[in-house]
């Protein structure tokens, strides 16, 4: 899986995790230059990252600086 992560440093926050399938990989890196000049535009200075894991448990095991916020995105409201 492919995961694209946006996360605002010095909020210590995750603003953005979205999940893309391994075939997805051109999508994965579009939505990444689309977000990265967004940001620009807008003088926001967000970490934007792509990850390469077998699954979502995985990112949370190895990047541990996208911390709970990243667990209260992947729970579905209730």
């Amino acid at each position: 899986m492919i995961f694209l992560i946006q996360y605002n440093r010095n909020q210590r926050k995750l603003v953005n995790f979205q999940t893309f399938d391994d075939w997805e990989r051109e999508k994965a890196y579009d939505a990444k230059f689309a977000l990265e000049l967004r940001l620009n535009d807008q003088s926001i200075r967000d970490e934007v990252v792509i990850l390469e894991a077998s699954s979502e448990a995985a990112v949370r095991r190895t990047h541990r600086r996208y911390p709970e916020r990243l667990e209260q995105l992947l729970t579905p409201p209730a």
